[in-house]
């Protein structure tokens, strides 16, 4: 077996993981860009893929060889198996995301750049492979999903400062609203004395939880 070896490199909103989307699909409005290794920086690579909607990344994730995890959406105090989770945390640092094409620029100085949304990825992130997403095939829309369809989850009221709204261009702030919703925080964090910070796009994001409601009480431009 040849060694693996990216294929190309994934260019986001997040410069660290705190606050990305626990997964692909859930932030729509997220984009990004898939900028390919200079030997398959070709369009020869990606003839046909325009004719698809959704792709299949594979992708360098962190590696923790552990049996069990605690997925958040059990409240971080549940063990599951780590074959029974999606969780970013896997025996080999192979992760997969499903995201929307948005474009394919063949003009650009790194051509052809795919552009993409949906994706809970960071910038920076390795891809080993792209494979388009074919729903005859990969849709199953009466699967089980295990505990995810038991689990009851409610997105947070998200609510900003006056001074953090007059910070924050307004192609940003839908976006970053849909983010926050989801509820960035590891899931055992209940108080809501603690202040939490995160980095989106060029900005440094300040934030509150109590009560159901998260509260933006500063933007600053990141240094």
């Amino acid at each position: 077996m040849g060694e693996m070896k990216p294929i190309a490199v994934y260019h986001g909103a997040f410069r660290s993981k705190f606050g990305i989307p626990r997964q692909a699909g859930i932030v729509a409005g997220l984009t990004g860009r898939i900028v390919f290794e200079s030997r398959y920086r070709s369009p020869d690579a990606v003839r046909g893929l325009e004719e698809f909607d959704y792709l299949w990344l594979l992708w360098q994730c962190s590696q923790r060889d552990a049996l069990t995890v605690r997925p958040p959406r059990l409240g971080g105090n549940r063990q599951m198996g780590v074959f029974a989770t999606r969780s970013p945390f896997r025996p080999n640092p192979i992760g997969l995301s499903s995201v929307r094409i948005e474009r394919i620029d063949y003009d650009c100085a790194d051509a052809p750049v795919i552009h993409v949304s949906g994706a809970d990825l960071m910038d920076g992130t390795a891809i080993y492979d792209i494979k388009p997403y074919i729903p005859y095939t990969d849709a199953h829309a009466e699967a089980r999903a295990g505990f995810t369809d038991t689990v009851n989850w409610q997105p947070l009221k998200v609510e900003f400062s006056e001074e953090a709204l007059g910070r924050l261009p307004e192609h940003l702030l839908s976006t970053l609203k849909d983010i926050l919703e989801q509820d960035p925080r590891p899931h055992y964090h209940e108080d809501p004395g603690r202040e939490y910070g995160m980095q989106y796009a060029c900005y440094d994001v300040h934030f509150t939880v109590s009560d159901g409601t998260l509260t933006v009480t500063e933007v600053k431009v990141a240094k």
